[in-house]
């Protein structure tokens, strides 16, 4: 029976579990955005919203006390890198200061070609992607923009399937099919009796 089995094994033993889920940490803290398994989601996000709440205790006692001062200690138990930890402090629990909890948000992407491991992409609140800032926001022939978040992908997508498919009509032969280059004939053999 499971009975008050609380975690994930994810297929590792403790030291490799923890080592694991520091540098997600780490990588999740500093991008404010990574792509991992669905499992290692759901166990990173309670390990990183308990580091911000321990950093916003901090930020409500002053930076001169005592507690901030074990509370930075804390962190930089599971936080390797000082700069992480410094960002934590100074940009990321104060922008969390009036939330009671609930600082990440995991969105599935669907399966990985490998192995067709559940994806799911791991945010901070407020670090939502911004297809502005990447220059995506393009308007469509239409003239109006096409950056709606998940349906504005997939109608950029569909007019580029739709332009594949008028390019493949201009350049299709009057008589027939497109053709789709030279197809390799199938391997004869030879049944053994």
């Amino acid at each position: 029976m499971r009975h008050r089995i609380a975690h994930r094994k994810l297929g590792r033993v403790t030291e490799h579990r923890i080592a694991l889920l520091r540098s997600q940490a780490d990588a999740l803290l500093r991008h404010e955005r990574i792509r991992t398994t669905i499992a290692k989601a759901k166990e990173l996000r309670p390990f990183v919203e308990r580091l911000i709440t321990v950093a916003k205790r901090s930020l409500a006692d002053g930076a001169d006390t005592g507690r901030a001062v074990h509370a930075r200690r804390l962190v930089r138990r599971d936080l390797a890198d000082r700069e992480v930890a410094a960002k934590l402090f100074e940009t990321i629990a104060p922008r969390f200061a009036s939330r009671p909890g609930g600082y990440i948000r995991i969105l599935r992407l669907g399966q990985r070609q490998g192995d067709a491991a559940e994806m799911a992409q791991v945010e901070l609140l407020g670090s939502e992607y911004e297809p502005q800032a990447d220059g995506a926001d393009t308007p469509d022939s239409s003239g109006e923009s096409t950056s709606g978040g998940v349906g504005g992908r997939i109608r950029r997508a569909a007019s580029r399937m739709r332009g594949r498919q008028e390019d493949d009509r201009k350049s299709a032969p009057a008589g027939g099919k497109a053709s789709r280059g030279p197809r390799a004939a199938p391997k004869r053999t030879r049944k053994k009796v």
